[in-house]
């Protein structure tokens, strides 16, 4: 991705690139396992199924009509972005393809902020000013469509452990809204050497790092925990407001996918202003400025449940 790239581009790509997309896959719980929906605008009504009961229908019987509400919840997009100086003899000195490296750097830092955002985030989006709530606050919250009790599905302690884990899976599985093939997991690092001690009741790992014998980790199905894909991501630690470089109590998110709405507006993307024209000509700076345009919404709060270390 060197500066000649750019060259009367505009806006480029950088989810594109096969390192930045790896680094944003490897990062986000939401990228990696959000159910994308892509958007013309900023904002969108994404249906809410209140699903459908069947039943017996006898021979010559009318059929039974299902009262189960539909709506909708709406879907706002949000920017994300940042300029970073390149200084010019750094671009035509080194070896190294410096713009390639801040792209990877973005790349991260938007991973880690877009995670926190949407789900560790503890106010509402009225007080900390993104455009949407993060799954957190949400499950803070009373749902009277789908049913949901504030608080139900947030589970605290000091700390990990198989029983406490395995109670905050087990909210998932018991709600309406449990599907075992769309189950996902994802937790911060401060997790990691707690989950490789655990065992469950038949002495086995509950989270494996590597699949069917094979050293190394990532192998295969990749990391899964309870049987279930799993994700890390730096990005789940509490915080008041979203935040690349969260410092709160750290999080182990479970859910449906399904339920996990992730607005694309615009993937993550870079422009390129060159030292010899606009702010750089004075300074013999290049500016990068990187920006992403997503939203994120939960369909049913009792789709997910949330275990909070602290």
């Amino acid at each position: 991705m060197a500066a000649s790239t750019f060259t009367g581009a505009g806006w480029i790509p950088v989810g594109t690139h096969p390192d930045v997309l790896q680094k944003i896959q490897q990062s986000s719980f939401v990228e990696r396992f959000g159910n994308k929906v892509p958007m013309a605008t900023r904002t969108k009504l994404v249906p809410r199924s209140g699903g459908v009961v069947l039943g017996r229908v006898a021979k010559g019987d009318p059929f039974g009509e299902s009262g189960d509400a539909n709506d909708s919840v709406t879907m706002y997009v949000d920017k994300i972005g940042g300029v970073v100086r390149i200084d010019e003899e750094d671009v035509e000195d080194s070896l190294a393809d410096v713009i390639d490296t801040k792209s990877v750097d973005a790349a991260d830092s938007y991973a880690r902020l877009l995670d926190n955002s949407a789900i560790a985030v503890t106010a509402a989006k009225g007080t900390h000013g993104w455009l949407y709530d993060s799954l957190y606050y949400v499950l803070t919250q009373n749902d009277t469509v789908t049913g949901y009790t504030a608080n139900s599905n947030i589970t605290k302690s000091a700390t990990a452990t198989y029983d406490n884990l395995s109670a905050t899976l087990g909210k998932v599985e018991q709600g309406d809204f449990f599907d075992p093939a769309d189950t996902v997991i994802g937790a911060h690092p401060a997790f990691a050497q707690t989950l490789r001690g655990i065992k469950g009741t038949d002495g086995r790992p509950i989270f494996n790092e590597s699949t069917a014998g094979v050293a190394g980790g990532g192998q295969g199905g990749g990391l899964s925990l309870f049987g279930h894909p799993f994700n890390w991501s730096m990005g789940l630690k509490t915080s008041a407001a979203g935040t690349s470089a969260p410092i709160g109590n750290p999080l182990l998110v479970i859910g449906n996918r399904r339920y996990l709405q992730r607005g694309d507006r615009s993937e993550l993307e870079v422009q390129f202003q060159g030292a010899d024209e606009g702010a750089g000509f004075l300074t013999d700076q290049n500016l990068l400025k990187f920006r992403a345009r997503k939203g994120v919404v939960y369909g049913a709060p009792g789709a997910f449940a949330i275990f909070e270390l602290g």
